[in-house]
């Protein structure tokens, strides 16, 4: 060294070893590299293919580290560096300059020079400025906005160039910078690397070509993985260059650089390979769009039937009323009862009688015979409040229901389905879902005439032994059956529950149907189509986020040299994992979104053609949740793999 000052780059017995692993056999390419750049110096490494001056390369630009060996940079030993704090490094120290040009193909020319700024945190208009005035100065003013594909080799190149110095490009490390250049091209490119060395910068060039490495100041030859010959040698008899950029300090090294400010750049570069690629993100899209319209047109559905199936349900009596949730008149989230509702209610002078009611079609299982059934849990006020006898055994007790007992009342035609070959079906058992229950009663027969024949398919069970047993994620009433004290009383009950409600929601996210005026309906239930629609939904979703997984594989893939340049200009794992992660998300935001405009318009055909549906904002929101949850579900492992990718490897990718 000059003095006591430390060179920049200083490597003492540096050896790179491949393979050794799984039974590979282990090749050393660099064998024990004793070499020193000073600041501000123009070195060559020049060497034939094979003899390890690419490697040399990547082990100085921190892209690759040593088996063996020290390396200190700045006086700094570089092993103690983590991958962040390597990423720094490349990001404020080196500019690199490759044969191959290693442009980022989507990007303009002035994006792909702002890409070492994009990951340093600078902001948008001083990339953009700092950009055009290095394209501008490298004779590219005029051609800011092209792509890659639309410049010549030697255009390439001088943006190239220009990526390497938008951080500062302290030292430039050019591989092969003129080896895919015809003779004038290549002349001005080693004219522009003498113009930065002579402004202090440090350049280090790798070549083949003996007549490109007599224009630096100093030519190291390498040969076998070991330097046999170097210009500048002995060391000490170097001058240092007084115009020498300074190194950067690693006292800045914690300084933040990215973060989410660059969430934009992210989104928009995503949403540009989203339009390079229109038809295999119309794929992706379509599994998550029919998913989320699924999911919206189901719960429609659902919430319109189950309001119909309670209008018919009020002719059960003259004095029976119908409690259940529903959505504000001035809208706002679906309202929801509780068992302090019921309990209130019930201390009403007005009401006589009340149940809480769960109730869905579930499997019902008896030997060999099983069908799908409307499984109807209550409290033990159900007989007295649809003046129901039983035809025989009994109906639960309040006792049995606190109890959680496992026992079930038969509707008529359950009880023929399930029992026809036999005298009495008291004490058998009956599978609902997974759980026995007990036989201890068969229920008369309604019929046609009651309008409400549909009961007798049903089963009926204990309101908490059904919340216990069956209906375990079903934490409140779906809705609730009362009945007033006399006729005279029926609407003064209404009233009465309306008022008392308001008082405890806040809003009027109820609804009462007064079920004195009998109407004759058949209940025609459509849970079989909300389970069809549901499990397409579910399917659909998860085809969906399947694709997008496939397809961010295949980007990942498909990209692994630009992973590669975004590592090299100082992009860190984070970084790359955000910028995959972000067009996964975005690609189900742009089908989230599709997906509830047609679940929308669907809906609206089938209102249009008389089935019923209720639309829930809530149901919008929460496809609309699954579908960005799915995207980030299935889009984190590809992006994860992109970002564990080594540099060196992505970089010598095809």
């Amino acid at each position: 060294m000059v003095g006591d000052i430390a060179p920049l780059i200083e490597l003492r017995g540096i050896r790179r070893r491949y393979g050794g692993e799984g039974g590979a056999p282990e090749v050393e390419v660099l064998r024990g590299i004793d070499l020193s750049i000073d600041a501000g110096e123009f070195v060559a490494i020049v060497g034939s293919s094979g003899s390890g001056k690419s490697t040399l390369m990547n082990l100085l630009g921190c892209l690759d580290r040593p088996s063996a060996g020290s390396y200190h940079f700045a006086g700094r030993d570089v092993a103690g560096l983590d991958a962040d704090q390597l990423a720094w490094l490349r990001r404020e120290a080196f500019g690199f300059v490759f044969q191959g040009y290693h442009l980022i193909a989507t990007e303009s020319a002035r994006e792909n020079v702002e890409v070492p700024a994009l990951y340093a945190g600078m902001p948008a208009h001083l990339r953009r400025e700092r950009a055009d005035a290095l394209l501008a100065r490298l004779g590219l003013g005029e051609r800011l906005d092209h792509r890659p594909g639309q410049l010549s080799g030697g255009q390439q190149q001088r943006v190239s160039i220009a990526r390497a110095l938008m951080n500062g490009g302290r030292i430039i490390l050019a591989d092969e910078p003129t080896g895919a250049l015809d003779s004038s091209s290549g002349q001005e490119v080693m004219a522009l690397l003498r113009e930065l060395a002579a402004a202090g910068h440090t350049v280090i060039l790798i070549t083949h070509d003996r007549e490109v490495a007599a224009q630096a100041q100093r030519v190291i030859e390498i040969r076998d993985g070991s330097i046999i010959g170097d210009s500048g040698a002995p060391f000490d008899a170097r001058k240092s260059n007084p115009a020498a950029l300074p190194a950067p300090r690693f006292e800045d090294m914690s300084e933040h650089a990215g973060g989410w400010s660059a969430a934009g750049e992210v989104l928009r570069s995503a949403w540009r390979v989203m339009l390079l690629n229109r038809f295999r993100t119309a794929l992706t899209l379509l599994g998550i769009v029919i998913g989320v319209a699924s999911v919206i047109v189901m719960l429609a559905i659902g919430l319109g039937t189950k309001q119909r199936v309670m209008a018919q349900m009020a002719s059960m009596g003259a004095t029976t009323l119908y409690l259940y949730a529903a959505q504000p008149p001035e809208g706002g989230p679906w309202g929801e009862l509780s068992l302090g509702d019921m309990e209130a209610i019930e201390r009403l002078p007005e009401v006589d009688l009340l149940t809480p009611v769960i109730g869905n079609p579930l499997m019902v299982q008896y030997g060999n015979a099983a069908r799908e059934i409307y499984v109807y849990s209550s409290n033990e006020q159900l007989p007295g409040i649809h003046h129901w006898p039983l035809a025989s055994g009994r109906f639960f007790t309040a006792g049995e229901d606190r109890e959680l007992a496992p026992v079930v009342v038969l509707g008529h035609k359950a009880r023929q389905f399930f029992f026809r070959d036999e005298a009495n079906p008291l004490g058998k058992q009956l599978l609902i879902g997974d759980a026995p229950f007990e036989v201890i009663g068969v229920m008369a027969e309604k019929g046609k005439e009651s309008g409400a024949d549909y009961y007798d398919e049903m089963v009926f069970i204990p309101y908490d032994a059904g919340r216990a047993r069956v209906y375990q994620d079903i934490l409140e009433p779906e809705y609730a059956t009362f009945t007033a004290r006399t006729t005279a009383q029926v609407q003064a009950a209404e009233d009465a529950v309306t008022e008392l409600l308001l008082a405890r929601h806040g809003r009027e996210d109820f609804q009462v149907d007064n079920a004195a005026a009998k109407v004759q309906a058949e209940a025609e239930t459509q849970d079989s189509m909300t389970r069809m629609l549901g499990l397409i939904a579910a399917v659909s979703l998860l085809v969906g986020g399947i694709g997008v997984m496939n397809v961010m594989l295949m980007t990942v893939r498909e990209r692994t040299r630009e992973i590669g340049v975004r590592m090299a200009t100082g992009a860190r794992q984070r970084d790359i994992l955000r910028q995959f992660l972000g067009e996964a998300v975005l690609v189900t935001i742009v089908g989230g979104s599709a997906g509830v405009l047609i679940g929308l318009v669907t809906g609206t055909g089938l209102l249009l053609a008389g089935v019923p549906l209720i639309f829930s904002l809530s149901a919008m929101l929460l496809a609309f949740a699954c579908a960005v949850g799915t995207g980030l579900l299935f889009g984190y492992l590809p992006a994860k793999t992109a970002a564990a990718l080594d540099p060196v490897a992505a970089l010598a990718s095809e």
